[in-house]
């Protein structure tokens, strides 16, 4: 069944250079990166602040700015600054992996700062309902609020969005993985967990709560005794891209992070009493749909460091690629791998071997990734910037975590930019010109 609306007349809200839809950290380093180039730039933004996964869903770590050797930092611009910013407030720490770890909720008020100081414009609690195109060009988005609907005219738009929601209403060319990765209901634990193997006792006593057999990790907050984020369960089966699925995942991950405390609660440390600080206000995506483009990104080529002249990426973070209660597999650009399995157990090999790589073949210090995998082929003003990204499994696997996709909002940012400046399409931009451009503004050398 269905109903036909009511024509309508739609206020014009806002008009400017460039509109990014999607307020994670790929979307407001887009959004900075283009306001300090000179556009005049909106950030529309559905929930209440800005940071996506990094805020809302509570995973508060930026994977290492530095090659595997430790010698060369590789990985600079607003991910750094970001992180040099937090350090008066006693908001960060550097782990033992040279990851950059921090408190969520003040990342929420660094971000809000960053975007202030821009210049550019932004709405929060305003949902994307809708778009118009003609001529393979976006000329407006339709937006709903408190204010009701409006429309944003500009000249380029970024779908920061993350499923790639304004992809999917123009009839960009999709398709999903064999294995889509699923997401993990993060939270904040009180309660002390040194030395504690909570995977252990999920594996002995989750059955008791309705947990199965899992994988999982954890991380400590700045100047918090004995609270650390909680990412020890996976919510398996759903497609988070469908509003049915999503709405399930998130209870079923409000579920699991009670169960959880329920359980250590009886087998935790004794004398011990655990609390439920704080469960994510947005369930944590891992992969959801990605959306072709001019080239798409292969672990292969990845993990050997092909190198690329229009490189707006640096990377070292492994292709991790989670399966649910079939644990997850890590291949790393050094030859090795881990697969470790929901039960407990531990594999460990060299793909780089069983590949039949020469041990005098050079092993990279790090990978990159070329502009053109940003570029589609018919939209003119138009890029999809996170994880809807075209890659293959494995390539993915290391390019959605944050540190990365930081990196490609701010790239996305850049090619707006420059191709308003020289009135050219995504197509006819130089990709070489965009790496150079990203450099000049603070990142790391890309060449």
């Amino acid at each position: 069944m269905y109903l036909t609306e009511r024509q309508r007349q739609t206020p014009v809200i806002w008009q400017g250079d460039l509109c990014v839809v999607g307020g994670s950290a790929t979307g407001v380093f887009a959004a900075v990166r283009a306001a300090r180039l000179g556009l005049k730039v909106m950030l529309i933004e559905k929930q209440n602040c800005f940071g996506g996964v990094a805020t809302n869903g509570l995973v508060n770590v930026w994977h290492t700015y530095m090659d595997t050797e430790k010698k060369k930092q590789i990985i600079a611009g607003l991910s750094a600054e970001v992180t040099d910013r937090l350090e008066p407030y006693n908001a960060g720490y550097v782990d033992w992996a040279d990851s950059h770890c921090f408190n969520p909720q003040e990342l929420k008020t660094e971000l809000d700062r960053l975007m202030e100081e821009s210049g550019a414009a932004y709405l929060f609690h305003t949902c994307y309902v809708g778009l118009e195109a003609e001529d393979d060009k976006v000329s407006a988005v339709f937006v709903e609020n408190k204010d009701g609907r409006g429309a944003v005219k500009a000249d380029f738009f970024i779908d920061a969005t993350g499923d790639g929601d304004l992809a999917r209403n123009l009839g960009i060319q999709s398709y999903v993985h064999e294995n889509i990765q699923p997401p993990s209901a993060c939270f904040l634990l009180q309660g002390d967990t040194e030395g504690l193997d909570v995977q252990k006792l999920i594996r002995r006593h989750g059955k008791e709560f309705g947990l199965e057999e899992d994988y999982g990790w954890n991380n400590r907050l700045p100047r918090c005794r004995d609270i650390t984020m909680r990412a020890d369960t996976h919510v398996v089966g759903y497609r988070c891209d469908s509003a049915r699925d999503l709405t399930k995942a998130e209870v079923e991950g409000r579920r699991k992070a009670r169960a959880l405390v329920e359980m250590l609660n009886k087998y935790g440390k004794p004398g011990v009493t655990y609390n439920n600080l704080n469960v994510c206000s947005y369930i944590g995506i891992r992969e959801t749909v990605h959306y072709r483009t001019l080239y798409q990104a292969n672990e292969n080529d990845l993990l050997l460091g092909t190198r690329y002249e229009d490189a707006i990426l640096n990377g070292t973070y492994g292709a991790d690629m989670h399966f649910g209660d079939k644990g997850i597999v890590l291949r790393y650009i050094d030859g090795s791998y881990t697969r470790e399995n929901a039960d407990g157990t531990v594999t460990r090999g060299n793909w780089r071997r069983e590949k039949g790589i020469g041990e005098e073949e050079p092993v990279p210090t790090y990978y990159q990734l070329p502009f053109r995998c940003l570029v589609g082929e018919r939209w003119q003003n138009f890029i999809a910037a996170g994880r809807m990204l075209n890659a293959d499994m494995g390539a993915f696997g290391a390019l959605r975590v944050m540190v990365n996709l930081n990196q490609i909002g701010e790239a996305a940012g850049v090619a707006a930019y420059l191709s308003l400046h020289h009135e050219q399409s995504v197509q006819e931009l130089d990709g070489v010109e965009v790496a150079r451009t990203l450099s000049r503004g603070g990142s790391a050398n890309l060449g």
